[in-house]
């Protein structure tokens, strides 16, 4: 395939021309006409989920804030993560509708599959997002500081723009730190991202054509999700895992579940699994994989690396300033959000924990009440989701039940396969199973998992629940309309207290 089959993109993600909110600035005289500073109560460092959700929160208690972002709004989710790959898998899902539309006896005739209009309509959805983050500033009157910045003491920030200018703005309250993570390669095995044959998730978001050939490496959710898309677009797709198996986090059984989903769709699955001896070449890339003491022989035209994420704390001052780091690499905080230096908090992918745009919002939320003097409750890391968006979804709450079994807990299972769920027959989408975790004595939702078409969006009945500290006996109180895939949490429900109904 000719390298033209990328949409190519300049150094930076792209901008959206409009001209930045000027906001209610406090102004310093300076005798260089390229240094202006600004004073405001909140200043946040990057435009991202946790960053912008900060911002309008800050804004909307009386501060006055500001946001310096070089890029379009909205961060990796929106431009880059979230937002474009859940249209992908979208276009996907219906692709794969499609295909079974003669059970419904609708006749479509020869079926074509081009993922450029697909991708196009992805960029359109992340941009659409990007000016509602945008309109979101303007309304709450946050000033979007457009260039790249470096923290200063003082609980200040230089920022340099495009064309060369300085700007030095100060916080007069706090700093906030939202730089997120940035997508990494696995150089140490022979794949550097090169954006030509070794690609990363960025890179994929803007191929004009799907390829013959991919090995994706890395099975957790963004692995899995690309996964899905590409093979429902037609490409032979390989999936490699260093891990015993795919989605390593997630419940076995989930694994399982998904690992039979994927072969019966002829996605071939690697578990296990050590990369050798890879060359990229120029129309090509072959790899040795050794797996159960074999190894073998891969030749495919491109490699996708989903081998997770690094935080973005290079280059932003950091040092200078004192501020910690963790043994992995994150800004280290408190559970405020504090950082080793007063008056400088992080949030997001940069603060560690999940990096889930979600636990991220959640973050900036709250680190904008704690500022703002609002009474608030801190951030419960145990009950954030975890959602991956391949068909079927997986999502999940809780424990799993490997760690039930590691902290000697005594609980029972309760399970509900949803090919016994009239709604699902409805669908034709009978994969999948609603599993529950529930303490022994006293009924509590030690942990929930969903591996099923909607299992994102019903996963929020158990969220819920468990924020609330509901029992499972609680949740039976609750009578689940018919025929609804969420009733397949109310039979999970009755098995684990013994008296399943539909199965």
């Amino acid at each position: 395939m000719a390298s033209n089959s990328f949409v190519r993109r300049t150094e930076h993600s792209p901008r959206l021309d409009q001209p930045r909110p000027v906001g209610n600035l406090q102004q310093f005289p300076s005798p260089n006409p390229n240094f202006r500073m600004a004073a405001y109560d909140i200043i946040v460092l990057g435009g991202g989920p946790a960053g912008y959700v900060c911002a309008i929160r800050c804004a909307q208690l009386g501060m006055s804030v500001a946001v310096v972002e070089r890029e379009a709004l909205g961060g990796t989710c929106v431009i880059w993560g979230c937002i474009p790959a859940k249209s992908l898998l979208e276009s996907a899902h219906l692709a794969n509708k499609v295909r079974k539309a003669d059970e419904h006896g609708i006749t479509t005739g020869e079926l074509s599959f081009d993922y450029g209009p697909a991708m196009k309509r992805s960029r359109a959805v992340s941009q659409q997002n990007s000016k509602g983050v945008e309109f979101l500033f303007k309304k709450n009157k946050v000033t979007w500081i457009r260039g790249t910045g470096t923290l200063k003491a003082g609980k200040r920030v230089e920022v340099k723009s495009e064309d060369g200018k300085t700007e030095t703005h100060e916080a007069r309250k706090a700093m906030v730190i939202s730089t997120g993570s940035r997508v990494k390669g696995l150089p140490q095995a022979g794949l550097a991202l090169d954006g030509k044959r070794v690609l990363s998730s960025d890179d994929v978001l803007v191929m004009e054509k799907t390829p013959k050939s991919m090995a994706i490496v890395g099975a957790g959710a963004v692995g899995c999700e690309f996964a899905d898309v590409f093979n429902a677009f037609g490409t032979n797709v390989t999936l490699i895992e260093v891990a015993p198996r795919i989605l390593p986090i997630e419940d076995e059984d989930c694994s399982k579940e998904l690992l039979r989903v994927f072969k019966k769709r002829k996605i071939d699955v690697r578990v296990a699994a050590k990369l050798k001896d890879v060359k990229v070449g120029k129309n090509n890339v072959t790899l040795n994989v050794e797996e159960n003491g074999k190894t073998e022989a891969l030749d495919v035209e491109y490699v996708l690396v989903a081998a997770g994420r690094a935080p973005n704390v290079e280059n932003i001052g950091l040092e200078t300033l004192g501020i910690k780091l963790s043994d992995r690499g994150f800004v280290r905080i408190n559970e405020k959000f504090e950082t080793s230096v007063p008056g400088y908090y992080a949030v997001g992918d940069v603060a560690g924990n999940q990096m889930l745009a979600h636990k991220g919002s959640r973050e900036g939320h709250v680190l904008a009440d704690l500022l703002g003097g609002e009474h608030t409750h801190l951030v419960d890391y145990g009950n954030i989701p975890s959602c991956t968006y391949c068909s079927p979804e997986v999502a999940s709450i809780g424990l799993t039940e490997q760690q039930c079994k590691d902290q000697k807990l005594e609980y029972t299972v309760g399970k509900f396969a949803f090919s016994a769920n009239g709604r699902a027959r409805t669908s034709g989408e009978t994969d999948g199973f609603v599993k529950i975790l529930r303490g022994k004595q006293y009924g509590e939702i030690l942990g929930a998992h969903i591996v099923g078409a909607n299992a994102t969006e019903i996963i929020h009945e158990l969220v819920v629940a468990r924020a609330n500290e509901f029992t499972v006996e609680e949740i039976d109180l609750a009578v689940h309309a018919h025929p609804t895939l969420s009733e397949a949490i109310a039979e999970a429900v009755l098995d684990s207290q013994g008296k399943i109904l539909h199965a």
